[in-house]
Formats: structure tokens, C-alpha cells, sequence
């Protein structure tokens, strides 16, 4: 890959790793927002209940406390100043012994007759508290309860009341609780945790900065219902902020940082439970995934470029090493062919030098033959003279003398005429061609060896038929060779139960095809090609000089023909001589 091609796939790869960042950091948030809010709710839901087990505790104390005979007796004489202080005394246990923040006896006109503080310089006794929620709610129905700051006091509480008739008069017992030890767990809770009462004020938090200020901004008749019941008649909180700007809400912006917001009801006080918690972990979550996803994706883009430049480099590789492996493969194949011309020129050489020896044998042979034939031609022509001079002459008159010496000048022609051949043997005569007919060369040579016919027993068949074919040759050259062809048939036939040469000649177009077959052992076919080689024999040795069948070869090729052996179809060896028909021969023919 070129540096331009790797430039622009940096720029895909990083966009990638870009939104592969964004989404695992926006699943990271919705994931963390998710838990956060759990652990919101789970938190609240504890806190609620909290909350009920804390004020279930009192609810029971306003209806006990009005059983109490001290309690009966100070609501049947109002007046009565020592009954009214033992009732107060019996209160002060009572809210000792609970765990309750004050405890008070009113009348049916809502002042305090008893109270558990009557000593204290803020005590309720003679205090009128017709106006409070819970006195009203006590006397409407029998029961009330009502969460405000005491205007007494001035210290926040909630208030459980309980109505009974005692002696036909009226009295509700009245119960403070002190709830704000709950909000000391809750600034450890790793959140903040807030209730709002029925107003929508926040009454505990574990946050000071919360505490009395409305949940959501006030409208006049909440403004009106609270100044009615004087529930925070000691506190300004309609002058502070709204901690909320709209009811449904789910975050908060606060200095500290982004906040979200949970809630939970609780119907039986209606009051509603809020639950804060920073959205920072969630956000750094988020970031902390978008990083480690932006890094994992750069980094598999990264494995993933290396992995394929890897690839690609292999690949280039393996392409250059098919390359070299080719180019070696092909100059070990020139070599290997030069090798093999090199071999063949040191053959042709060898086979050249190989036939310059043999030519100069064969030119060796053809002065010896053309001596030896120099040397005795004389000696038989004078014998042949003597004998032919004494059958003249009259001399022998008995006829098995005479033909014995017939019989003997035929033996001594037969001589001469094989040292006439010996001769032409001995004569090169390239250019000597003319039209020579085929059947007569045939038959000259059949005359030649028809003695070597009968020695051997065997049977030369020739039944020529038609006009006998005509080519360019040289006779006596064409008879030699059919002379060496046959010679070597009978030699092969030479001792067998039947034995035949059969000799053949017919036209194949402009083609003559002359055949010499024996029904002979035969030639293996391993020495086909090399019986033809000089001073190659398949004779025993001192039979033959192998050089038969080489010169009978070349002659044929000095005349333009092929000169083939093959195994004859029924057995033995077949010699083919094949001519090009003379032009005057074939005009005829057509």
C-alpha cells in the first residue's frame, strides 16, 4: 500500500474509532444513569421506610397517653391546678420513657392544659393551638397528624393527635416528634435525600442548604393554605427559592455539578421524597468508556492496518519469490536445454568423427577390395582362357569331363562377375544415375545368389506383375544392394524347416517400394536401429564385418530413397527400399 493510500484510510479508521467512542460513551451514560437511579430509589425506598417505622413508633402514644387515670382526672377538673401539674408529670415520663420530643394535653377549645415541658421556659401550658391541622383533624375525625415549625419554640416537629370524650368533655392528646436525627445518616448516603411535606416545603434534608424552601415555586392558594395553618410561621419561606423549577424535573443544576432527581410518595403522610445524586461518576463512566473504546477501536484499526500490511507484504513476498522461483526455473531450463544442445553438438561431433573413422575404413576396404580384385581377376581370367582353350581343342571326349569343365568355367565367370561388383564396390560414383528398371536389378541379383539359395535350402519367391517400374539409380549399385539383402535373409533363414524370402516390389504413387522379408528368428527390436550402424553385426563373430547393411543404406540415400527395417508380419525381418518413381515412368503410368 502506497503512504497516499494509507493517508486516506487514517482519516475512515479514526471517524471509526470516533463513533465507536461516542456510542459506547452514550451506552456508558444511559448505564450509569441507570444504576445511579436505582441505587436513587432503592435509597429512597429505605428511607421511607425509615421514615413510617420512625413515626409508627408515636402513633400509638397520643390514644395510650388518654387512658391514663392522671390524664382522665386532669380533663375532668380543668381548673383543678395540682391534677393538671400530675398530669403534666406523667407526660414528662411517658415522653422520657418513648423517646418523644414533647407530649401535651388540650382542651376542646385548644388550649394546653398539660404538657410534658410545663417547666421549661417555652412550655405549652396555656398556649391555644385551635388553629393547628392536627387539633382540627383530631376533633373533625378523631385523629390528625401535621408537620410544622412550633410557633412556641420555634423548633420543627410532627405532630400526632388522638381525640377522646372524657366525662362528656373533649381532649386531644398531642404528640411532637423530633424526625431531623434521620437526616445525620443521610448526608452519608452518597446522595442527597429531602422531604417535602403537603405544602411542597422541604421540612428535612441532609443537605442545609435545602431545608425550608419550597420543592417548586408557590402559588397563592398554597401561599394562603400554609399562612392558615401557620406551618412555618417562624420561618420566611416564601421569600426563598424553589428548589425546582418544574414539577417533572428529572436533573438538577447545582454548584457542585449536574444532579439527578428521583421520587418517591408517601401517601400516608403526603409527603414526597426526593433523592439527588451527581451525575459525575456517570459522566466520567462515560468518558472512561468513550476513551477506552476510542482506544480499543484505534488500536484494532491499528492491529487490523499491521495485520493487512502484514498480509500485503507476504503477499508481495510470496509474489517475488514465484518470480525468482520462475526466473530460476527458467534459467534452469535454458541451461538445461543449452546443456542439452551442448550435448547434442558433442554427439553430432562424436557421430562425425565416428563416421569420418568409418568413412575411412569403408575408403580402406574399397582400395583392399579393389587390390585383392586387381590381384586375382588375372589369375581367374587365365584360368577361364585354359579351359575354354582346352574344350576347344577337342581333347576330352568323355562327356562327365566335359561337363565337369563346363561346370568349373560357369564357377570361375561366376567369380569374375562377383570380382566385377567387388570393383564397383571399390568405386564411388555419386552422380552415375539413370533409368534403371526395377525387375531387372531384382533379377540380376537373384541370379547372384541363387548358389547361396541352394546351399541354405531356402526358397526366394519374386512374381512381379504388370510392367516392371522404372527409377533413377545406378544398376550395378541397386543390385549390390539387393545382393547384401538377400544374403542376409538367407543367412537368417539359412538350416530352417521352411525356408522362404520372399522378394516384392510395387508402385505407391510417385513412390517404388521395393521389399526383401524372410521368415527368419528376426532382429530384437532394441537392435533395429542399430543394425544399420557400421561394423554393427548380430553374426557371431568373424562372421560378418557389420558393414553390409550401412553401405547398402547409404547407397540407397545417394539415390534419393529410405531405406527401413521392421519385424515382417508373420515373423522375421522386413527390409523396405522406397524410390521416387522415374518422371518418365510416371508419365507412362498415367
Amino acid at each position: 500500500m502506497t503512504s497516499l493510500s494509507r493517508r486516506a484510510v487514517w482519516p475512515s479508521l479514526v471517524f471509526c474509532a470516533a463513533l465507536a467512542a461516542a456510542a459506547a460513551g452514550l451506552v456508558a451514560w444511559h448505564v450509569a444513569t441507570a444504576a445511579l437511579g436505582e441505587r436513587l430509589d432503592r435509597s429512597l425506598l429505605l428511607t421511607s421506610r425509615t421514615i413510617e417505622a420512625e413515626i409508627a413508633r408515636f402513633r400509638y402514644l397520643p390514644a395510650l397517653a388518654l387512658e391514663d387515670p392522671r390524664i382522665v382526672a386532669a380533663v375532668r377538673a380543668p381548673g383543678d391546678a395540682a391534677r393538671t401539674a400530675t398530669a403534666s408529670r406523667a407526660l414528662a415520663v411517658a415522653a422520657r420513657e418513648s423517646g418523644a420530643d414533647e407530649l401535651f394535653l388540650l382542651d376542646a377549645g385548644g388550649t394546653t392544659l398539660a404538657s410534658s415541658n410545663w417547666q421549661d421556659p417555652g412550655s405549652f401550658v396555656g398556649q391555644n393551638y385551635a388553629f393547628r391541622p392536627y387539633f382540627k383533624d383530631a376533633v373533625a375525625r378523631g385523629a390528625g397528624r401535621f408537620y410544622g415549625v412550633g410557633v412556641t419554640t420555634g423548633q420543627p416537629g410532627y405532630f400526632v393527635s388522638s381525640r377522646a370524650e372524657i366525662a362528656g368533655r373533649t381532649a386531644v392528646m398531642v404528640v411532637k416528634i423530633d424526625l431531623r436525627p434521620l437526616q445525620a445518616t443521610w448526608s452519608d448516603a452518597g446522595g442527597t435525600l429531602a422531604v417535602a411535606e403537603r405544602f411542597g416545603v422541604v421540612i428535612l434534608s441532609g443537605d442545609p442548604g435545602l431545608l425550608y424552601r419550597p420543592l417548586v415555586p408557590f402559588d397563592a392558594d398554597r401561599l394562603a393554605a400554609m399562612a392558615a395553618t401557620r406551618a412555618f410561621a417562624t420561618v420566611p419561606v416564601a421569600d426563598r427559592p424553589a428548589v425546582l423549577d418544574a414539577a417533572d424535573q428529572d436533573r438538577l443544576e447545582t454548584p457542585e455539578g449536574p444532579q439527578l432527581l428521583r421520587r418517591q410518595v408517601l401517601p400516608a403522610e403526603d409527603w414526597l421524597l426526593v433523592g439527588l445524586a451527581p451525575t459525575a461518576p456517570a459522566l466520567r463512566a462515560a468518558w472512561l468508556s468513550a476513551g477506552a473504546a476510542l482506544l480499543i477501536a484505534l488500536a484494532a484499526g491499528a492491529l487490523v492496518q499491521t495485520s493487512l500490511q502484514r498480509r500485503r507484504l507476504v503477499d508481495l513476498r510470496l509474489r517475488q519469490g514465484a518470480l525468482l522461483e520462475r526466473r530460476v526455473a527458467d534459467r534452469t531450463a535454458a541451461l538445461a536445454r543449452e546443456i542439452e544442445e551442448r550435448r547434442r553438438a558433442e554427439a553430432d561431433l562424436r557421430e562425425a568423427q565416428d563416421a569420418l573413422v568409418h568413412s575411412e575404413k569403408m575408403a580402406a576396404l574399397g582400395r583392399m577390395s579393389a587390390a585383392i580384385a586387381h590381384e586375382i581377376s588375372q589369375p581367374l581370367a587365365a584360368m577361364e582362357a585354359t579351359l575354354a582353350a582346352v574344350l576347344l581343342s577337342g581333347k576330352i571326349s568323355d562327356p562327365y569331363a566335359t561337363s565337369r569343365v563346363e561346370k568349373a568355367r560357369s564357377h570361375i565367370r561366376r567369380i569374375l562377375r562377383t570380382i566385377r561388383h567387388l570393383k564397383s564396390f571399390s568405386r564411388k560414383e555419386p552422380g552415375a544415375r539413370a533409368p534403371v528398371p526395377v525387375d531387372a536389378a531384382i533379377r540380376g541379383a537373384l541370379e547372384l545368389v541363387a548358389p547361396r539359395a541352394a546351399d541354405a535350402g531356402a526358397r526366394i519367391a519374386f512374381c512381379p506383375d504388370g510392367a516392371s517400374p522404372v527409377i533413377l539409380a545406378g544398376q550395378v549399385r541397386l543390385e549390390q544392394v539387393l545382393v547384401n539383402l538377400l544374403t542376409n535373409a538367407l543367412d537368417a533363414v539359412a538350416g530352417g524347416a521352411d525356408a522362404q524370402v520372399a522378394v516384392s516390389r510395387h508402385r505407391c504413387g510417385d513412390t517404388v517400394e521395393i521389399a526383401v522379408a524372410d521368415n527368419g528368428p528376426g532382429i530384437p527390436a532394441s537392435l533395429l536401429s542399430r543394425v544399420i550402424e557400421p561394423f554393427f553385426s548380430t553374426k557371431e563373430t568373424g562372421e560378418s564385418l557389420g558393414l553390409g547393411l550401412s553401405i547398402s543404406r547409404m547407397i540407397v540415400e545417394e539415390f534419393g530413397g529410405r531405406f527401413e527395417l521392421s519385424e515382417a508380419p508373420g515373423g522375421g525381418t522386413r527390409a523396405v527400399l522406397t524410390f521416387a518413381a522415374h518422371a518418365e515412368d510416371r508419365m507412362a503410368a498415367e
